[in-house]
């Protein structure tokens, strides 16, 4: 039996890695796809893009592309780029759906759009997007400072739309991703997780303050003049949300996702960073959390 994710996306397990830019390169998601997950590349930076065509020497399972909507709304030739990649599947993100749906289905490429609102999904499937990933506002990176929970957007969202439905934030382990299931999902997108993996190439400083969150570890910065992110509570973005004016919010993000300077910039971070205790391969992430989703529901009948 597969679902509407597992057919569309043609994987075997629904379970699909967040697509970080920087980090979601050709090492990362060719192990999460051919572990059985979804494996998604980012293309806001060259490296990105060429890695397309490298996770072709890593693993002949399906792989994705993200495409940040906003920083190619001017340049339509991101849709011939990613066709000669021959990518099937690309997750659309921060814009409007309606510039990419089109030419990226008349180049024959599926569309995933992340939303964080229902405004936002009701959009997208006016756009014609396949499915949705429905992001809460507990899950790292870029959000909204008015956004739902997860436990509150994704039934909404389910009750108002008929597109398949990934879940995103807040999700690490068999047990969220059961929850997800019995709030509408089909499959689940995990970037926190992902990160604390053995084939995340972050540096151990930032993957060991992963493991060490507790569940105040992480902190939403709404800065004016910046983007709203979900951080960890360390180092430059502590100082940030202590109001430090000497802390500058947007400085070098590589020094500290591959040398480990937890001053030089803030780390994107959900909150499911407090229920993550070790580091392990995507493979064994995967197989659990998809895995033991019957054992998790058992559990949950036990208690009616």
């Amino acid at each position: 039996m597969t679902n509407r994710i597992q057919s569309l996306l043609g994987v075997d397990y629904p379970v699909v890695q967040a697509p970080m830019t920087y980090i979601a390169r050709a090492e990362l998601a060719a192990a999460v796809s051919e572990a059985g997950g979804l494996g998604v590349i980012e293309t806001l930076t060259p490296e990105g893009l060429a890695d397309l065509k490298r996770v072709r020497e890593l693993t002949d399972k399906p792989v994705a592309a993200n495409l940040m909507i906003q920083g190619w709304k001017n340049d339509a030739s991101i849709v011939d780029a990613l066709a000669e990649t021959g990518v099937r599947h690309v997750f659309t993100s921060a814009g409007d759906p309606a510039l990419f749906t089109k030419p990226l289905h008349d180049a024959g490429m599926t569309v995933v759009h992340v939303v964080g609102s229902l405004k936002g999904a009701q959009k997208a499937a006016d756009a014609g997007v396949d499915a949705l990933v429905v992001e809460g506002v507990e899950g790292g990176g870029f959000k909204s400072v008015l956004g739902a929970s997860t436990m509150v957007l994704l039934p909404l969202i389910a009750e108002n739309t008929d597109l398949p439905i990934i879940a995103a934030g807040g999700i690490c382990d068999a047990r969220s991703a059961a929850a997800a299931l019995a709030l509408g999902a089909e499959g689940v997108q995990m970037g926190t997780r992902m990160l604390a993996s053995q084939e995340a190439a972050v540096h151990a400083n930032f993957k060991d303050a992963i493991v060490a969150a507790n569940d105040s570890g992480t902190v939403l910065l709404d800065i004016p003049g910046n983007p709203t992110m979900r951080v960890l509570r360390t180092g430059l973005a502590a100082r940030v949300a202590a109001n430090d004016p000497d802390a500058r919010l947007l400085a070098k993000i590589t020094d500290l996702y591959f040398g480990g300077d937890m001053e030089a910039s803030v780390a994107n971070t959900g909150q499911v960073a407090s229920r993550i205790g070790e580091l392990l391969p995507v493979a064994e992430i995967i197989r659990r959390t998809w895995g033991e989703i019957e054992a998790v529901l058992d559990g949950a009948r036990s208690r009616i």
